[in-house]
């Protein structure tokens, strides 16, 4: 069995996503549900109706009341920010363990993947763009594929990493020519076994801006710019770091400047100690 076909394999044997995220997510994304259809969906699921209740009693909500059911806690922080909490904790059970093939210690991919979607938000914010919780989940679960490449990206890591030095490619660019296939590509092919609208998929398999990137595709544009500042501040970055090009098109395309930049990372520094309180809590 080749490579590929063992990547394959293993993208079939990886467990789906729970019902309840895909259901929440059509319940966000259908114009005629209402906040009641929400809450119903997630308080039969009683583990994460507690992980709700938690996450919207922590610091980094900072809400003025103590929130005790599901029904307040969309009252208070709407139907997209409980949409995001049922998310990350789906994404914890892929993504908070050890990834040694990218030298990512248990944690470093989580810290990566919830610092990225908190970023994204924060720019689709400052910039006032539609579809933030296509582009929360979008840079919340954009490296999955790396659950299942880090054994080979370690097995093969010798010549990923010669390639990477010696013909000035991204790490994204040896995995390819190296395993065959690159995370981001695996990545979509993961959103598309789990049934992800054709949108997130083309997010997830483009955060690099690796294909064709267009400047109308600005919710790809988001992830791959929030992904880039979390690379920046070193924030769960494993040993393919900065190995990524950039692109100046995107901040021109957004209209995001250096201030804006700088702003955004000092605001989330001061807030990184709930960030991190909120991951453990998923």
């Amino acid at each position: 069995m080749s490579t590929i076909d063992k990547i394959i394999e293993e993208i079939n044997s990886l467990r789906p996503i729970p019902k309840v995220a895909h259901r929440v997510l059509a319940i966000v994304d259908d114009p005629n549900s209402s906040a009641s259809d929400l809450a119903e969906v997630v308080m039969y699921d009683q583990s994460l109706t507690a992980n709700v209740l938690r996450i919207c009693n922590s610091p980094f909500y900072a809400l003025p009341r103590k929130i005790d059911s599901i029904d307040q806690a969309v009252a208070y922080l709407g139907m997209g920010k409980i949409a995001e909490m049922v998310l990350m904790k789906m994404g914890a059970d892929y993504l908070k363990a050890e990834h040694k093939g990218y030298d990512l210690r248990e944690g470093d991919l989580w810290m990566h993947a919830v610092s990225s979607a908190v970023i994204a938000k924060e720019i689709c914010e400052l910039k006032k763009v539609r579809n933030q919780q296509l582009i929360f989940t979008a840079a919340l679960l954009k490296d999955i594929g790396k659950v299942i490449l880090h054994r080979y990206v370690g097995e093969m890591f010798d010549q990923i990493f010669t390639l990477v030095e010696k013909e000035q490619v991204t790490f994204r660019e040896a995995e390819k020519k190296v395993i065959g296939i690159d995370h981001a590509e695996l990545g979509a092919r993961v959103a598309k076994k789990w049934q992800f609208s054709a949108k997130m998929v083309h997010i997830i398999g483009n955060h690099h801006l690796n294909g064709s990137w267009s400047e109308e595709d600005i919710e790809t544009a988001i992830v791959y710019l929030a992904d880039t500042i979390c690379m920046m501040m070193g924030l769960g970055v494993g040993c393919d770091g900065l190995a990524y090009r950039f692109h100046n098109k995107v901040v021109r395309t957004l209209q995001i400047s250096d201030v804006d930049i700088q702003g955004i990372m000092a605001g989330f520094g001061q807030r990184l100690h709930e960030v991190e309180e909120l991951m453990g809590m998923c």
